[in-house]
């Protein structure tokens, strides 16, 4: 094509399509708003642009050229998807056809999949989702778009990320019912090393702040079992004599669920926060916008504790 056609802007476009429409300057410039010798310009400058008069008089009227019949509708449809383009996208969870991906523990698996599905399945049928387990600081994942968002405990991330606090937490140490310190009401520092230790690694950092505390007044613990997943630590827990730091709330579940119980550790105390956390690739998308909405409202109305406002997370 020639160069020339690269001169003319999108508006130039809308008019000749007018023109090419209408074929009459005078009507075309009244349906633009402009003058008619601003129109005879620019067809004008699309004549010279495609080599061709594209419109040619019969008689007392107009017709369009060959040349100018095999353009018009190409160029309707690129005006029409450049509108598209500018236009705000309209979402709706009814219609949406996607595969979202995101990111937990096995413990958000187990306790908030199952109702956030029949959840989905009303408010958005066609909509799908994928779950991987969460492994802490795997916010490629994130960036590369592998996952939508991540649920998870996180003290902090690098920038360009997001997040909304869905909850706050206190840590507990947890223990079978029959346990011998079950008779405690809380846990000294004795206490709670004389026993063996389960240690969950998947996810969030969930009892480094231990370790770095007893590093403190050079003491450690025995860790017996390292394991990622909830489901494993709560089967060990219930058959040793094994402790288990973990938040308030997944304890309170399990203690009205399972053989265990839980005390306040008494020589330190550790605040969890739970987030819902993306990246901002994916901040101004309607689509992510919704999930991020659903998916926040099911942990809130689940499991977790004091709500937070949407803010950037940024390294500490």
């Amino acid at each position: 094509m020639n160069p020339a056609f690269n001169n003319l802007s999108i508006s130039q476009l809308r008019a000749l399509v007018t023109i090419l429409e209408v074929l009459n300057l005078s009507r075309a410039a009244i349906l633009l708003g402009t003058s008619q010798s601003a129109l005879s310009r620019y067809l004008a400058q699309a004549r010279e642009a495609l080599g061709d008069p594209l419109m040619v008089r019969q008689g007392r009227e107009y017709v369009l050229t060959e040349r100018g019949l095999e353009v018009l509708q190409p160029l309707k449809l690129v005006l029409q998807r450049l509108d598209g383009i500018s236009s705000p996208t309209v979402f709706s969870p009814a219609t949406c056809e996607r595969r979202f991906c995101m990111a937990g523990s096995d413990y958000v698996a187990q306790y908030i999949l199952p109702e956030l599905l029949n959840d989905l399945a009303v408010v958005a049928p066609g909509v799908s989702l994928d779950f991987r387990t969460w492994q802490a600081n795997r916010f490629d994942w994130l960036a590369s778009g592998e996952v939508d968002l991540a649920t998870s405990m996180i003290e902090e991330t690098p920038a360009d990320y997001h997040g909304r606090i869905i909850g706050e937490d206190m840590a507990v140490c947890c223990m079978r019912a029959g346990h011998p310190l079950a008779r405690s009401n809380v846990l000294t520092q004795q206490d709670y090393l004389a026993w063996s230790h389960i240690k969950i690694t998947m996810g969030g950092d969930k009892d480094g702040f231990i370790d770095a505390h007893l590093r403190k007044s050079q003491a450690s613990r025995t860790i017996k079992l390292a394991v990622p997943f909830f489901s494993a630590a709560l089967t060990v827990l219930q058959q040793s004599d094994a402790l288990l730091t973990l938040p308030e709330h997944i304890a309170r579940t399990w203690a009205g669920q399972a053989e265990v119980c839980y005390r306040p550790i008494a020589f330190m105390q550790h605040q969890f926060r739970y987030w819902v956390v993306w990246h901002s690739r994916t901040q101004p998308s309607p689509e992510q916008q919704w999930f991020r909405q659903f998916i926040y409202q099911h942990c809130r109305g689940s499991k977790f504790l004091s709500p937070g406002d949407h803010l950037p997370l940024t390294l500490a």
